[in-house]
């Protein structure tokens, strides 16, 4: 079985900074790509950004120049660092994994959410 478990939501004041951590455990083979996606009230779940196991990343047009994904392959890690938040940036926050485990076959993971409120 594969967990993510997630943290540093919260609160914080437009312009404000928070770091969000997701890790991955259990009987995994190998991780190709780890990202966080975002669902606002009444809106469906989108990417923010997304990191391959090769280092390239992708980002949401919206979050370019503000968020910053990182991993740390060795801890099965992936970071979010949010810089200059807004209050449009306000939603739970996912955290997903695609990867294999020791049968051959890929699997999409989910973690179970993390709130970001921007407010003043």
């Amino acid at each position: 079985q594969v967990q993510l478990v997630e943290s540093g939501g919260g609160l914080v004041q437009p312009g404000g900074s928070l770091r969000l951590s997701c890790a991955a455990s259990g009987s995994i083979f190998s991780i190709y790509a780890m990202g966080w996606y975002r669902q606002a009230p009444g809106k469906q779940r989108e990417l923010v950004a997304a990191a391959t196991s090769a280092g390239s990343t992708n980002y949401a047009d919206s979050v370019k120049g503000r968020f910053t994904i990182s991993r740390d392959n060795a801890k099965n890690t992936v970071y979010l660092q949010m810089n200059s938040l807004k209050p449009e940036d306000t939603a739970v926050y996912y955290c997903n994994a695609v990867l294999a485990l020791y049968d051959g076959y890929e699997y999409d993971y989910w973690g179970q959410g993390t709130q970001v409120t921007v407010s003043s």
